[in-house]
């Protein structure tokens, strides 16, 4: 149905090259044969620098989605698909930064060059954050995702709930119309794992 991708095997010192090189492209070759996306998530950190899931994830977040501005993959692969955690790193809250970005180095709008391929996940843990994902990147490209004992498994004693509990966020922001909610919950899903639906009616469900 889908892989995970891991840019940075290495564990925190990014030794390996950037997800557009071709060291890359047998993965993305039998992903485009088998029809399956990829999800861009690090491993844990080796490096004492980089706190594992308060750093390092989202370090790589941002990291996938500048690199992929910066090369022309999806020239080579227009039926690649990949989904970046975590609302995508710092990407949505400095999306400004990385339209001006891709027009310095002469790239097509954002809209164009990344966002036919590249997709985000709702795993953000504060309403003002989901809020602003939302607004910012287009609902076909959000994707529910919910950790439930992910990187924070405490209760929010300012809401009472877990932080991690996604689905609260969703059903409560002002940026997406009912319509809007079911996309982001099942359609998108169903859309960018199209072996999904195959895997599912396979086992009878």
């Amino acid at each position: 149905v889908g892989i995970n991708l891991n840019p940075d095997p290495s564990g925190g010192h990014w030794t390996s090259p950037p997800l557009t090189d071709r060291h890359w492209y047998p993965i993305y070759e039998k992903m485009v044969e088998y029809d399956i996306p990829a999800m861009v998530h690090v491993s844990t950190s080796c490096n004492p620098c980089f706190h594992t899931t308060g750093a390092h994830y989202i370090n790589a977040d941002t990291t996938a989605v500048m690199q992929f501005i910066q090369g022309d993959l999806f020239k080579d692969f227009p039926a690649l698909r990949f989904v970046v955690p975590h609302g995508g790193g710092a990407a949505p809250y400095h999306w400004g930064r990385y339209r001006g970005l891709a027009q310095e180095l002469k790239k097509p709008l954002l809209k164009d060059h990344l966002l036919h391929n590249v997709f985000f996940d709702t795993c953000v843990y504060h309403q003002p954050g989901v809020d602003l994902l939302a607004k910012v990147i287009p609902v076909d490209n959000i994707l529910f995702a919910s950790e439930m004992i992910g990187a924070v498994r405490g209760i929010d004693p300012e809401t009472g709930h877990h932080y991690d509990d996604t689905k609260r966020y969703i059903e409560s922001t002002v940026n997406l119309t009912p319509e809007e909610r079911q996309k982001v919950y099942e359609g998108n899903a169903r859309r960018v794992y199209p072996r999904l639906d195959k895997a599912l009616k396979a086992r009878g469900r």
